[in-house]
C-alpha cells in the first residue's frame, strides 16, 4: 500500500527510505485498523489533523513550566499552542480551569491525587471487579499501594452503582477524596448524589470521566463538571484525540492541579500533543461532532441489543454510554476464548470481567464493546444489527473464522477507516 494513498506526504515517504522496517509497521497498522472492526471502548479513529500535529516539529521543543512561565526559551510558539488548547478546554466543557499536560489518564489520576491527598489518605473509589480503574485502588498500582483505598461495587440486583453503599462507606470511612468514573460500566452516574455525599463527609469530588468526556462534549450525556472539584479524563477515546490526559477543575484548585502535574508528577509536556489535543477540541465543538456523539449511544444501544437477540446478555440491561459489558455465560463462552475467537475474525474487542465473576480477571465471564470507532466510520444502528451477527457466529463452536472475516471485510470497505 503506498503511503500517499491515505495522506502522508514526503515526510513518510523519507521514513520509507530512512527506516523501511518501521514504515512497514505503521502500514500494517494502518491496515490492520482499516481491515477489521474496531470494537475497543477505549479506541478511536484521530482525524489527519489530529496526526498531523502530532507529527509536527512542536515535538522539538522543551517546555517545562507553563505558558509565559517556561524553565526554558524559544517557547513562544508552543505557548499560543498550550493557551488555545486550554480556551478551547474551558469553552467546551464550561470549566474555570484546564490542565492540557499530562501525558496520559493515569498521569492525570496520579496528579490528582498529588494536589489533594497525602500517602495513607483514605480514598472511596469504584471496586476494579466492578468496573473501576486501576489508578481507583488496585493493589498493584500506586494508588493501591500509597493510599488507603475502600471500594464500593454495584448491586447484585441491578447491577447498578449502589448509592446506598457509597453513603455509607464514605461515613464510616472518611475519605479525604472520593472518586466516581469507571472503564467497564456502561450506564449513567449520578454527579449530583456523589456531590452531596462529599460534601456531607468534607471530601473532594474527583471524577475520572476517561470514557465518557467525549459524550460529554458533544452534548449527549450530563457533565460532571458543575459537580465536581476535579475532572480527570483521556484524549483519545470517544473524544477522538491523541493519545494523553487532561484535567478541569474549579478555580480555587488551579494552583494546586498545575503544582501537581509539573514540577511534582512530570517533567517537560509534550508539546506536539498538546497542539493536537487542541485540534481535538476544536473538532469536539463542531455541530457534527455533537451529531456524532450521539450517534455513537445509539449505537451502542443497538449492538447491545443485537447481541442480546443473540443470547448474550447485557450487564445492568443495556448502555447509556459508548460501550456494553456484555455476559458471555448463557453462551457457554469465556471472555478470553471470546477475544480470540473474534480477533480472528478480524474483531477487535477485548475480555472483560463481569460483577461477582466466577473467573479470574485473567479469563473473565464478558467482553466488552464499544461504538466510538465505528461511528466514526460513518456505521449506524442497521450495521450495529450485522456486527452483532458477525460477533455471534465467530463465538460459535467450529466457527469459519476465515469466512467472516470476509463479511467483515465486506462492512468495512463500506464505512472505510480514513478512506482513500
Amino acid at each position: 500500500m503506498a503511503a500517499e494513498s491515505v495522506f502522508w506526504g514526503p515526510d513518510f515517504q523519507a521514513l520509507q527510505e530512512e527506516d523501511p522496517q518501521i514504515a512497514e509497521v505503521i502500514l500494517g497498522e494502518l491496515e490492520r485498523q482499516r481491515s477489521g472492526l474496531q470494537l475497543i471502548a477505549s479506541e478511536n479513529f484521530t482525524s489527519p489533523a489530529v496526526l498531523a500535529a502530532l507529527g509536527s516539529t512542536l515535538s522539538n521543543k522543551y517546555a517545562e513550566g507553563y505558558p509565559n512561565k517556561r524553565y526554558y526559551g524559544g517557547c513562544s510558539e508552543v505557548d499560543q499552542a498550550e493557551e488555545i488548547g486550554i480556551a478551547r478546554a474551558k469553552e467546551l466543557f464550561g470549566a474555570e480551569h484546564a490542565n492540557l499536560q499530562p501525558h496520559s489518564g493515569a498521569s492525570a489520576n496520579l496528579a490528582a491525587y498529588g494536589a489533594f491527598t497525602k500517602p495513607g489518605d483514605t480514598v472511596l473509589a469504584m471496586s476494579l471487579p466492578h468496573g473501576g480503574h486501576l489508578t481507583h485502588g488496585s493493589a498493584v498500582n500506586f494508588s493501591g499501594k500509597w493510599f488507603n483505598v475502600v471500594s464500593y461495587g454495584v448491586r447484585a440486583d441491578t447491577e447498578l452503582i449502589d448509592m446506598d453503599e457509597v453513603r455509607d462507606a464514605a461515613r464510616q470511612h472518611q475519605p479525604r477524596m472520593i472518586i466516581c468514573g469507571a472503564t467497564a460500566y456502561s450506564r449513567l452516574i449520578d454527579f449530583a448524589a456523589f456531590r452531596a455525599i462529599a460534601d456531607e463527609v468534607g471530601a473532594i469530588l474527583m471524577v475520572d470521566a476517561a470514557h465518557f468526556i467525549g459524550l460529554v462534549a458533544g452534548k449527549a450525556i450530563p457533565s460532571p463538571v458543575p459537580y465536581a472539584d476535579v475532572v480527570t479524563f483521556t484524549t483519545h477515546k470517544v473524544l477522538r484525540g491523541p493519545r494523553g490526559g487532561m484535567m478541569l477543575c474549579k478555580a480555587e484548585h488551579a494552583a494546586a492541579v498545575d503544582k501537581a502535574v509539573f514540577p511534582m508528577m512530570q517533567g517537560g509536556p509534550l508539546m506536539h500533543a498538546v497542539a493536537a489535543k487542541a485540534v481535538a477540541l476544536r473538532e469536539a465543538a463542531s455541530p457534527s461532532y455533537q451529531a456524532y456523539a450521539k450517534q455513537v449511544i445509539a449505537n451502542a444501544q443497538a449492538l447491545s441489543e443485537a447481541l442480546t437477540a443473540e443470547g448474550m446478555r447485557a450487564v445492568s440491561g443495556g448502555t447509556d454510554t459508548h460501550l456494553a459489558l456484555i455476559d458471555l455465560r448463557g453462551i457457554d463462552v469465556t471472555g478470553a476464548q471470546a477475544e480470540q475467537r473474534c480477533d480472528a475474525a478480524r474483531i477487535t474487542l477485548n475480555k472483560n470481567a463481569i460483577p461477582y465473576d466466577p473467573q479470574p480477571p485473567s479469563v473473565g465471564s464478558g467482553i466488552r464493546v464499544g461504538t466510538p470507532a465505528v461511528t466514526t466510520q460513518g456505521m449506524t444502528e442497521d450495521d450495529m444489527k450485522t456486527v452483532g451477527s458477525l460477533i455471534a457466529a465467530a463465538l460459535r463452536p467450529q466457527a469459519d473464522a476465515a469466512a467472516i472475516a470476509a463479511q467483515v471485510g465486506d462492512l468495512v470497505r463500506r464505512h472505510p477507516a480514513y478512506p482513500v
